[in-house]
């Protein structure tokens, strides 16, 4: 190896190290003591003195399969995930179109818009969609009512309770993927759709034959982060239902955190948190395995 090439590498490290050094000891060393804590019973007592902390083996996942709550809260995050996740991405796709024809005027304004949401504060846009989904003063039955329509109490009925906090993730949500997949629409060649058009292609073919197979990449890319980000459901319940009523909105993020900060079951919390990530492993694989099959 010459010397100018073993210098160029003792330069990349060197400039590599600070970053390196940040991950392992913020991002490595917090997520193997917590699976080190997954298999002890580490609570409050283990805080001041770690002696108090037991190692009991796969005891705390032995109990998450045996315990009712760990299931309604899987139940739970898997409904958030598949109707929301689906839905965030189409009404994504849909803005980004919407945004990126010629037809639209404005179309930097619209985009302003629609990504304000992202850039809020999740807290504050969770409070003010609370008192939208007021029973009694809120927008949302103030307009049902209008129409000759009862109201609905969102927040406080358990079959309503999922559907509204999944409106308003979706509604927090897809400014970021609109500006994905506008990114994508705009990698598509125009003259795809002027040979379409010449054809005799109709718009909803020409999207079914040209923008769909041309976005596959970035729509697998949109799903599958959209998918991570929707099970790790957390501040919308916590602030608007508190997992309620009925641990109808309870997701395993807010389990985990009662079971840590509440209850001050560390242990099994941290035994939790690498289930779900074991799930969020299992359904990125199998998105990509999807992929790489289609593509053959």
């Amino acid at each position: 190896m010459s010397n100018n090439k073993r210098f160029n590498i003792s330069a990349a490290y060197f400039f590599l190290a600070p970053a390196l050094v940040t991950i392992f000891i913020f991002f490595l060393v917090p997520v193997l003591a917590a699976f080190l804590i997954s298999f002890t019973d580490f609570d409050i007592y283990s805080l001041g003195n770690f002696q108090y902390a037991r190692f009991v083996g796969l005891r705390n996942y032995i109990q998450i399969f045996n315990d009712p709550l760990f299931w309604t809260s899987l139940k739970n995050t898997f409904y958030f995930v598949c109707v929301g996740g689906p839905l965030s991405i189409a009404v994504s796709l849909g803005a980004a179109m919407l945004v990126n024809s010629k037809l639209v005027k404005f179309s930097g304004f619209f985009r302003l818009v629609y990504f304000i949401p992202v850039v809020t504060s999740l807290v504050a846009v969770s409070i003010v969609w609370r008192f939208i989904y007021h029973p009694h003063f809120g927008m949302l039955n103030y307009f049902l009512r209008l129409i000759g329509i009862g109201g609905v109490d969102w927040l406080g009925d358990p079959h309503w309770a999922m559907p509204a906090i999944i409106l308003m993730a979706v509604w927090k949500n897809f400014g970021y993927n609109m500006i994905i997949f506008i990114a994508g629409l705009q990698n598509i060649p125009e003259d795809l759709y002027e040979a379409a058009s010449i054809e005799g292609a109709s718009g909803w073919h020409q999207f079914k034959s040209i923008t769909l197979p041309m976005l596959a990449p970035t729509t697998l890319f949109v799903a599958i982060i959209t998918i991570i980000g929707y099970f790790q459901l957390f501040a919308e319940p916590y602030i608007m239902t508190q997992g309620g009523p009925l641990n109808s909105t309870l997701s395993i993020v807010l389990y985990m955190y009662q079971e840590g900060f509440r209850w001050w079951n560390m242990g099994y919390s941290a035994a939790l948190a690498f289930i779900l990530f074991f799930i969020i492993l299992v359904v990125s694989l199998i998105q990509l395995k999807i992929k790489r099959e289609s593509e053959v």
